[in-house]
Parts: C-alpha cells; sequence; structure tokens
C-alpha cells in the first residue's frame, strides 16, 4: 500500500481578499502560515512522514512546503519544484474580485470560468506584463515556447497528470513517501486523474486551504481510501467557504 499526501496550500494574501490569483505569485497571510503550521502537525501526530515533497514554483505553495516540513522536522528532504503543478491560469480575470466579478458578469458565467471543464476565463494579451514568460521563474525554461494566458480545468489536468505520471507517480512506485503541496485547481486536477471522476462531477469539487488529503493507493494504483486529516465539521465549512466564494 502507498501513501500520497496532498495540501492545498494555506490562505494566501489574495484569498482572503477574494481575488482570482491564479499564476500571481503572492504569499500567505498569517492565517495562511498557521493553516500550514497545523497541517504539519496534524501529519506528525498521524504519525506520517516523507522522502521528498513536490510543489509548484509559486510562493504560497513553497512557503506551505515549507511550513509544513519545519514542523515536522523534515525540511532536510528534498524539495522539487515546478511550475506543471502550479494553479490554473485565470487570463484577465487574474486580480479581480470574485464577488465583484459575479455582480458585473453574472453568476452563471463566472460559474463557468471558475468551474466548468472546458471553458477558459478570458486571456492575457501577449505583450501583457502578467504573461509568465516575462517572469523570472519560467524566463529558463526551454522546453515550453508558450506558456499558457489562460486555462480551464481541462488544460489544467493537461498539464498536471503528464508531469505525475513521468515524473511523480515513478518515485511512489518506488516506495517513496511524497507530498505534494500545490493549489485548488491543480489538485482537482490530480484527483480527477486518480480518481477517475467525470468531467461534471470534478465540477463540484472544492479544495480547503491548508489541510492534508491523504491517500491510500494500492499496487494496481487504484485509490482505496482517502481523508481529510482534522475535525471534519471544521474542514467541511472550509470547503463550503470556497465553493460560495463567488456567489453575489
Amino acid at each position: 500500500m502507498y501513501t500520497l499526501v496532498v495540501i492545498r496550500h494555506g490562505e494566501s494574501q489574495w484569498n482572503k481578499k477574494n481575488l482570482f490569483c491564479g499564476w500571481t505569485d503572492v504569499d500567505l497571510t498569517q492565517q495562511g502560515f498557521a493553516e500550514a503550521k497545523q497541517a504539519g502537525k496534524l501529519l506528525k501526530d498521524a504519525g506520517i512522514t516523507f522522502d521528498l515533497c513536490y510543489t509548484s514554483v509559486l510562493k504560497r505553495a513553497i512557503h506551505t512546503a515549507y511550513t509544513v516540513l519545519d514542523e515536522m522536522d523534515l525540511t532536510w528532504i528534498p524539495v522539487i519544484k515546478d511550475y506543471h503543478l502550479n494553479e490554473r491560469h485565470y487570463g484577465k480575470l487574474q486580480g479581480l474580485n470574485k464577488r465583484e466579478t459575479t455582480e458585473k458578469y453574472g453568476e452563471k458565467q463566472v460559474h463557468l470560468w471558475r468551474r466548468s471543464y472546458d471553458v477558459r476565463p478570458p486571456s492575457l494579451d501577449k505583450d501583457d506584463e502578467r504573461n509568465p514568460a516575462f517572469k523570472m521563474p519560467y524566463l529558463k525554461i526551454k522546453a515550453d515556447k508558450n506558456f499558457p494566458l489562460s486555462e480551464c480545468l481541462k488544460d489544467t489536468v493537461e498539464r498536471v497528470t503528464p508531469y505525475f505520471e513521468s515524473v511523480i507517480k515513478p518515485r511512489i512506485l518506488k516506495g517513496e513517501k511524497v507530498l505534494i503541496t500545490a493549489h485548488g485547481n491543480s489538485i482537482r486536477a490530480l484527483m480527477k486523474h486518480l480518481e477517475n471522476i467525470s468531467d461534471e462531477e470534478i465540477s463540484k469539487i472544492n479544495v480547503p486551504t491548508g489541510i492534508p488529503l491523504v491517500y491510500k493507493i494500492d499496487k494496481d494504483f487504484n485509490v482505496v481510501k482517502k481523508e481529510y486529516l482534522g475535525n471534519q465539521e471544521e474542514i467541511q465549512k472550509k470547503i463550503n467557504a470556497v465553493k460560495n466564494q463567488s456567489k453575489a
């Protein structure tokens, strides 16, 4: 039996302001750091340990990873950062308030942008300063000439899944215990892949910040059990809060 733990980063500065974040590189709030520290404590108390950690190149996920590992006295293990685990790119929505955007475009349209499987938000222009191609973490990556200017969840699945299959899964199959700290939509993409969730059902799933999601996986890499660690009532409140972010 293999164990894989996935954690969405703790509350970010733009989560607190209820802004679309995407690939914008914002940090955690004090509450976000506290969530990450609590996640580390829960994992340690559960007797879970790790051999290596994967995270995105965005600081809210990176700082969550190191805070969790510090709480577990595991800061010495390798932490591998890769943009394939980045949040979904929200295009021109990045920086906009979710409720204000709902008031402007309507709840149905914003729900499509946020939760539909294959509808992209409006794209950034190529010369927009927010284009990832102009940002330091991506300048030296030569394998990909065109970074996304907007993504739907389907795009995120097509980015996350091959990386997981080719890079992370082989390490798990070797018996290494892996922690992934990532983002709401890159985690939803991974959940869809691991659990064979339908395009329709994945739209109903919301991922709370800072809560360890523990997968138990059999020798054929089928999920036999999954659970969020912590107080289940509080976790459900956090899931509902994510769900309701864009309601007018």
